[in-house]
């Protein structure tokens, strides 16, 4: 059974006063739907569990009148052995984009304060099905990501301690033992390797072999594509799955990552395929980093839309598109060239979008300088390059040498921890985790 960061937000979601619906939002297959079921049989006498899609007819309680004596009238009658006892009770509206009138409901339920409800679903952002009135103010929402990579290191027996261990090193800029730094690095690449899909890692630490996993990635790769099919407009649906299978190839086959149009198909163009790509973002398939046109704070301010990088929303699911060798590969640490920092890349940028950053990236080509990512923290931005092995930083040195206003730039490779008098902090890669 994986631990899961998000019981203890909900733990703390349930524990504050005058707290409203929540909305757990996410890609498909990433956990919601377990994560909450076991938190809601723990923590209350009634758990009431209505999924939507297995159960469609149910809908029928919400295509009416939505105050909620009139709706609870109607969940009585479904569920006739639950109590419904007030203030012990949690109701569960599973899949809920297929009834959008019980999103709409979600402020009923709010404002009644009389039960305490969770809805969650997939592709909730996407135009499809939308509610004709969104609960907005009446609802909390919380994002939910595939496991992470200190999920991950749970799931493979690391306990809190050795992770506590290993955070105080990085507070003390400190390194870290031979012994442990390497074991750490090849968690690492068993991350890459098997990647935060729940089911894909449960398979992996039951069975011990890469095989179960790979399999578990490749039928949801077909299932992100069938939802694609099934959900994307019609003059979408082609587009977004040309681009959704072009990723791999612009991350893992060229140096450059700029996400290219015309790598997508033959005269491809941001005219042709910008809305399938803004399509994947919000259906929670893809995740973006913009290039900066300056690195001042807030980054959000100096975004150049048409220049962005394009990353899957877990590192599994990209090498789950590749042949099944490249597994051995990264276990064997083998691979080399531009696969090999794109892999390293792409793991970064899963670390820091599961921690909720929104990812930038600075690439001036006049400067001939390009840090892979940019992060705000704490009022000012900070520099991030990642290292496949233990290369210089040439650009972030010059960013640093350039721009005394910068405390601080990070660089994160194979390697140990090492503080240098320009204010670079050199970190072993997996302690991403940390920032």
């Amino acid at each position: 059974m994986l631990r899961r960061k998000v019981e203890s937000k909900l733990i703390e979601w349930k524990e504050r006063k005058d707290h409203k619906a929540l909305l757990v939002e996410g890609a498909r297959q990433i956990g919601k739907s377990y994560s909450i079921s076991k938190f809601g049989n723990e923590n209350y006498d009634e758990f009431i569990n209505i999924n939507f899609k297995i159960t469609p007819d149910i809908s029928e309680v919400f295509s009416g009148n939505l105050d909620i004596d009139t709706v609870l009238l109607g969940l009585r009658f479904r569920f006739q052995s639950y109590k419904f006892e007030e203030g012990k009770t949690l109701i569960f509206l599973d899949e809920v984009q297929e009834c959008p009138e019980a999103i709409t409901a979600l402020k009923f339920f709010t404002i009644d304060g009389r039960f305490d409800v969770i809805a969650s679903g997939s592709l909730l952002g996407i135009d499809y099905k939308r509610p004709s009135s969104y609960p907005v103010g009446y609802v909390e929402y919380l994002k939910m990501y595939a496991l992470d990579f200190e999920e991950f290191l749970w799931s493979q027996n690391i306990g809190d301690d050795m992770i506590s261990s290993l955070r105080m090193l990085y507070d003390q800029k400190s390194k870290v033992p031979i012994a442990v730094n390497n074991n750490m690095m090849s968690n690492f690449r068993k991350y890459i390797a098997v990647g935060g899909m729940p089911e894909a890692v449960q398979r992996f630490v039951d069975s011990g072999f890469y095989e179960e996993p790979d399999r578990v990635q490749r039928e949801l790769i077909t299932g992100y594509k069938y939802d694609i099919a099934h959900f994307a407009p019609a003059v979408e649906k082609i587009k977004a799955e040309q681009c959704y299978d072009s990723m791999s190839k612009q991350l893992l086959g060229k140096e450059n990552h700029k996400f290219q149009y015309k790598v997508v198909s033959d005269g491809g163009s941001s005219r042709k395929y910008y809305s399938s790509v803004d399509w994947l973002i919000t259906a929670d398939m893809a995740f973006k980093s913009t290039n900066l046109s300056a690195l001042k704070y807030n980054p959000v301010d100096y975004e150049d839309e048409s220049n962005f990088r394009l990353y899957t929303n877990d590192v599994g699911l990209l090498i789950g598109t590749r042949d099944y060798n490249l597994k051995k590969e990264i276990i064997e640490n083998s691979v080399t060239g531009a696969t090999r920092g794109g892999l390293y890349e792409c793991a970064i940028a899963d670390i820091l979008i599961k921690k909720g950053y929104k990812l930038h990236f600075y690439r001036n080509d006049q400067r001939s300088c390009e840090i892979d990512f940019v992060i705000a923290k704490d009022g000012a931005v900070v520099p991030i390059e990642v290292k496949s092995g233990n290369n210089r930083a040439t650009s972030l040195k010059r960013i640093m040498s350039e721009d005394k206003t910068m405390e601080y730039g990070i660089k994160l490779m194979d390697g140990n921890i090492v503080v240098s008098e320009e204010g670079i902090i050199t970190l072993p890669i997996y302690m991403a985790m940390f920032l």
